[in-house]
């Protein structure tokens, strides 16, 4: 009996994939075979709902039968409407006796019918997730999981599915806030995390259901929405830099913006670094996507969700958090307070018994108070702050790694809020730059550096530096008061266009040997300008992503020449000028006399359209001046723009977080290496196989495809296959090897032997 119904499954395997085939081609001469082979899967689909059978043949004949349904359902729909059903109902109710194969043909037969749109995603979607939520086994909720995110991505790869999105967002929603305690709100975690980081939900929802997450009450999941908010941008720029192609960067022409000078080494790596720093900047900014927002800007109540943070994870003596993860929260809660400016007044005083050298993890906790910090902190909460850094950490007696963290932390605060130092300590502090310690050096000069441009009158006036005495006993430079905000700000860098604009007018002006008082031959000229600068420009070419198209702009190649005059004599009158007090506003002093008045606010954008040619020129200014300010000081030349003036991408962008590397420093430049660190090291080189740059460009060749070259290929020759040829070439005429020479001296004029130059 056994062997004939195992004879009869092996039969009923062969017979029902030859069938769905005939099916496919013609359902409707095969309609009643099919209608036999339904009836036969209704009956043994009933005997398993009503004796709960496990016996293996029914099994094996239930698996084969939903196989072949699940694919000729969409020939006889009206047939097997009630197919889907009746799947959704066998694994809601029974999936955690059936069989692990069984199972996996159920999940794999629903995913089917809804690829073949018998079934909508809503639907699928509904039937798979209270068995990703109630099920036991590991194994089914991973591969549910793993189906349903795979719907998910395809139903939104042409366009964005919004009715199935928003059921799925308030599915998950409603998931976390029905019971804060649960552990169930991991999946929409894990659901939303990922679809984040593919970019698929963008919006404002899928924020507040991680919002809601990081203010639940389990630990998983609130540690899953806290490591969203801070590392799940970060996620998602890293998998766009993967998928999309790197942009075509013209290094020879940012070289050559920065003037001929002696190469080295080392400026080509400081310029490689600056221009990569520039670019990923720039990227950061230059968003086209209007849906691209960061997690941080789309929060609803920011103000709100931190107060709560707070109160919930860190002042309420029984949450269960670890140490760690209220590490976590602080980060996200600095983030939120240094981003949009709020205001937290009971988190400055919470940080005063954490502020000590013995405290684990202590650069991290000096990296979320420089995060809370900025301009509308009032004074009062930070300067107790500061002091008690500057105790704890700032001494004679103390280590050289602990005195230069404090001194970083305290910078760092002091540059979101310099209104938090005080003249006493400021003074004692910058008399650390005379340390022996480099990283304690460097640390001192600083926060040195950093007063004598914001308020150096809280420094000695032996300290303050001749740019930073000139500018306060001229009174352009003043300590900015509590709430102090620029309205004068515009376009970044339009003073480098103006004058440009102005040395190319007065190079003119030089060559025709026109006077510049003559009003109406500059107004013509300037009118000639404007002309030209619309030239050549296009609509299509202005919504284009790359603006080079709109104009070709010529480049003389040399260093933009920054001055505030035409000419050079004026600097001895500023010298003067420094000697004696500043002279009344009546006498009409000139703007060009002296060096130290406030830099004039350009009113280039608010008199004259800028035309698509002086956008181009813009742009390459800044990244000129961007790209200048990142190199080292050395290489700075002393006419740039980033030399006379704050530069213009130079600050640190408002979502990077500080690190806890940030404020170490220079620290672990004055670590010494123990014995065992040395032996260590020693052991660690000598395990690594050194392998040449060009194995390595060979190996890289040899994963990419491609073959070698003919002189490769002859290296690798036997020895008697070259020493013919080896003989002849030594056998040359005098008159052979000239032409020899002369054939390769023309070669290379002409760019090899397929005449590639200027390609």
């Amino acid at each position: 009996m056994g062997k004939r119904k195992v004879g009869a499954l092996e039969k009923l395997e062969a017979d029902l994939p030859a069938l769905q085939n005939k099916i496919r081609r013609d359902p409707m001469s095969y309609k009643s075979d099919f209608e036999r082979q339904y009836e036969q899967y209704r009956t043994i689909y009933t005997i398993f709902l009503q004796n709960g059978s496990t016996d293996d043949n029914n099994l094996m004949s239930l698996r084969e039968y939903i196989d072949f349904v699940a694919h000729v359902a969409e020939c006889y729909p009206e047939l097997t409407a009630s197919f889907p059903e009746d799947l959704i109902s066998l694994l809601d109710k029974h999936h955690a006796i059936l069989e692990p194969e069984l199972r996996e043909k159920i999940v794999g037969a629903l995913v089917l019918l809804r690829n073949k749109d018998v079934i909508d995603s809503i639907r699928l979607l509904n039937a798979l997730f209270p068995i990703l939520i109630k099920s036991p086994s590991q194994s089914l909720r991973e591969l549910v999981y793993n189906k349903m995110l795979m719907d998910l991505r395809s139903a939104n790869t042409k366009t964005k599915n919004h009715r199935l999105n928003k059921n799925m967002q308030n599915t998950l929603y409603n998931l976390i806030t029905s019971d804060k305690a649960s552990p169930k709100g991991v999946f929409a975690v894990k659901f939303t995390r990922e679809l984040w980081k593919r970019q698929i939900w963008t919006d404002a929802k899928a924020v507040e259901i991680m919002k809601e997450a990081a203010l639940a009450e389990n630990e998983k999941v609130i540690g899953g929405g806290v490591r969203f908010f801070l590392g799940g941008d970060k996620e998602r720029e890293e998998l766009d830099d993967e998928s999309s192609d790197d942009e075509n960067v013209d290094l020879n022409a940012m070289r050559h913006q920065m003037g001929i000078n002696k190469k080295t080494k080392k400026r080509g790596k400081d310029l490689k670094k600056a221009t990569a720093t520039v670019k990923r900047k720039e990227k950061k900014k230059n968003q086209h996507n209007p849906l691209n927002f960061s997690a941080f800007h789309l929060l609803h109540d920011p103000q709100g969700f931190a107060e709560t943070l707070f109160s919930r994870h860190l002042q309420n003596p029984k949450t269960k958090l670890k140490d760690e993860q209220k590490l976590d929260v602080l980060r996200l809660i600095t983030r939120l307070v240094g981003l949009h400016q709020l205001t937290l007044i009971n988190l400055y005083s919470w940080f005063q018994k954490y502020l000590t050298a013995k405290q684990k993890d202590v650069t991290t906790y000096l990296a979320c108070l420089a995060q809370a910090s900025h301009n509308l902190v009032p004074p009062e909460l930070l300067q107790p702050l500061v002091r008690k850094i500057a105790d704890e950490f700032v001494s004679e007696a103390s280590r050289a790694e602990v005195c230069s963290a404090g001194l970083n932390g305290i910078r760092e605060v002091c540059t979101r809020q310099p209104l938090a130092m005080e003249d006493t300590l400021l003074q004692d502090l910058v008399q650390y730059r005379k340390s022996k310690d480099k990283g304690v050096m460097m640390a001192a000069k600083g926060l040195l550096s950093l007063y004598r441009d914001v308020g150096a009158e809280l420094l000695h006036k032996r300290d303050r530096g001749k740019k930073a005495a000139m500018d306060a006993r001229a009174g352009a430079q003043s300590l900015p008061r509590f709430g102090e905000v620029n309205a004068e700000e515009g376009i970044a860098g339009i003073e480098l266009l103006e004058e440009w604009k102005e040395e190319e007018r007065r190079k003119k002006r030089e060559e025709t040997g026109v006077d510049s008082e003559d009003e109406e031959a500059e107004a013509k000229r300037i009118e000639e300008e404007e002309a030209e600068g619309w030239k050549n420009w296009d609509v299509e070419d202005d919504e284009s992503d790359d603006s080079g198209g709109w104009i070709d702009v010529p480049s003389d190649g040399e260093d933009l020449h920054v001055s505030d005059s035409d000419d050079d004599k004026p600097k001895k009158k500023a010298k003067l000028a420094t000697e004696s007090p500043a002279p009344p506003a009546d006498v009409g002093t000139p703007a060009s006399t002296t060096s130290t008045e406030k830099p004039r606010v350009s009113k280039l954008a608010t008199t004259r359209i800028l035309t698509p040619a002086d956008l181009t020129k813009l742009k390459e200014l800044q990244q000129k001046a961007a790209i200048e300010d990142a190199m080292p000081n050395k290489h700075k030349s002393h006419h740039s723009a980033a030399s006379t003036r704050q530069p213009v991408n130079g600050a640190r962008h408002a979502d990077e977080e500080i690190t806890a590397e940030a404020i170490e420093g220079l620290a672990m430049l004055s670590h010494k290496d123990t014995k065992e660190e040395k032996i260590a090291k020693a052991k660690g080189d000598r395990e690594e196989k050194h392998v040449s740059s060009t194995a390595l460009r060979k190996e890289k060749k040899r994963a990419a495809g491609k073959s070698s070259t003919n002189k490769e290929k002859a290296r690798q020759k036997n020895f008697f296959m070259t020493l013919g040829k080896a003989k002849k070439k030594g056998k040359r005429s005098l008159t052979d090897v000239k032409k020899a020479m002369q054939g390769h001296v023309e070669r290379k004029k002409r760019g090899g032997k397929r005449g590639n130059a200027g390609n």
